[in-house]
C-alpha cells in the first residue's frame, strides 16, 4: 500500500519527479551523445546551489553558534541523501581534527543502509524519531534533514522531534521553495530541474546536496579557525600522506626547512597549528598552545598576520 506521504498525486507534483524533455529520447542516444547530456544537465546543478548561498549563509551562522556552544551537527536522510550525510560527517575528522561526534550521520535503516537499500526504512517515522532520542539531540544541537522531495517521512519526524527537544533545524530540499511547508530555523532549495532520468535523485538532486553539505561544513571549520588562508591545519596525521602535507603546510606559512617542520611537528604531538606558532613566534608547545588558546583557535591571530 503507498503510504499517505507519497500518494500518486503528491508524487507527480513533485519536480523531482517531473520527466526532463531534453532526455527523452536518451535511450536512442550514443554512448558519447548520453554522456554529454548528463553533464550538460549536471552543469545546471551549481548554479541551482549558488541562487540558495543567502540560505547557505544563515545555516552556517547557525552551525557554528552551535558549535561554540558546545552543540552538535547531525544530519537525517534516508538513501543516497542519508550516505551523503554520513560521508561528509566522516570526513570532517581527518580534515579538520574534529572528534567524531561534533559532525555525525544518521540514515534511515541504520548502518547496513549504507551498504545497501533498506526497503521501506525511509518510510518509517517512528525510527526517525527513535534515532533523533537515541542520540540525546539537545537545544545546543543542529539537525539537518536532507531529504530530495522534502517529505520523506523519516526525516520530516526526526527533524520535527529535534525541534521538540529544541535544537535549531535546517531541511535541505531540491524541491522549490515555494512549495516548503516545513517548520525549521533554514530551508535550503537548489532547485535542479527535473533528473536525466525521471525520478533518480542520486543524479542532479544528490549532486546538490553533496555540494550544498561541502559548503556547510567547510565554511563553518573556516570561521572556527581551522584554516589558515587556504591550508587545513588542523588535519589528523593518520596517513604517510597526510603527514607530508602538515610538514609542507609548516613550511610555506613559516619558511622552515623540511627538516625543521618535520622536527617542529614532532615537538608539537603532531599538530601543525601548535607547530607553526612555535616557530613563528619561538615558543615552546605549552606556550604555542597558550596562545593559540587565546587566539580562539586562529593561526593568524596567534602569529600576529591579521
Amino acid at each position: 500500500m503507498t503510504p499517505p506521504d507519497h500518494t500518486p498525486e503528491e508524487l507527480a507534483g513533485l519536480l523531482t519527479e517531473q520527466r526532463n524533455s531534453r532526455s527523452r529520447h536518451i535511450d536512442l542516444l550514443s554512448t558519447d551523445s548520453i554522456l554529454r547530456l548528463i553533464n550538460s544537465e549536471d552543469k545546471l546543478v551549481a548554479l541551482a546551489v549558488e541562487k540558495e548561498i543567502p540560505y547557505i549563509a544563515r545555516a552556517v551562522e547557525i552551525i557554528v553558534e552551535s558549535f561554540r556552544k558546545g552543540g552538535r551537527l547531525l544530519y537525517f536522510g534516508a538513501g543516497t541523501s542519508g550516505r551523503l550525510g554520513v560521508i561528509d560527517a566522516s570526513e570532517c575528522p581527518p580534515t579538520f581534527g574534529t572528534p567524531p561526534g561534533l559532525v555525525s550521520g544518521h540514515i534511515a535503516g541504520g548502518e547496513p543502509a549504507m551498504f545497501r537499500s533498506q526497503e521501506g526504512a525511509e518510510d518509517n517515522k517512528e525510527h526517525g524519531i527513535r534515532d533523533v532520542d537515541a542520540a540525546n539531540v539537545t537545544p545546543n544541537d543542529v539537525v539537518c534533514g536532507i531529504a530530495a522531495s522534502r517529505r520523506t517521512p523519516y526525516v520530516v519526524a526526526a527533524v520535527g522531534r529535534a525541534r521538540e527537544l529544541g535544537a535549531r533545524t535546517i531541511h535541505i530540499t531540491t524541491n522549490p521553495r515555494a512549495s516548503f511547508n516545513l517548520d525549521v530555523d533554514v530551508a535550503i532549495c537548489p532547485e535542479v530541474g527535473p533528473e536525466v532520468l525521471m525520478g533518480s535523485t542520486r543524479m542532479k538532486s544528490g549532486t546538490a546536496q553533496k555540494l550544498v553539505l561541502n559548503m556547510l561544513t567547510t565554511a563553518s571549520m573556516i570561521k572556527l579557525g581551522k584554516v589558515y588562508e587556504n591550508m587545513m591545519v588542523d588535519l589528523q596525521l593518520t596517513n604517510n600522506k597526510l603527514v607530508e602535507r602538515a610538514k609542507r603546510i609548516i613550511m610555506m606559512i613559516t619558511d622552515a626547512d623540511y627538516e625543521a617542520a618535520s622536527s617542529y611537528l614532532e615537538k608539537a604531538g603532531g599538530q601543525v597549528k601548535t607547530a607553526v606558532v612555535m616557530i613563528a613566534n619561538n615558543m615552546t608547545r605549552s606556550e604555542a598552545q597558550t596562545c593559540l588558546e587565546q587566539a580562539n583557535g586562529f593561526v593568524r591571530v596567534a602569529i600576529g598576520r591579521q
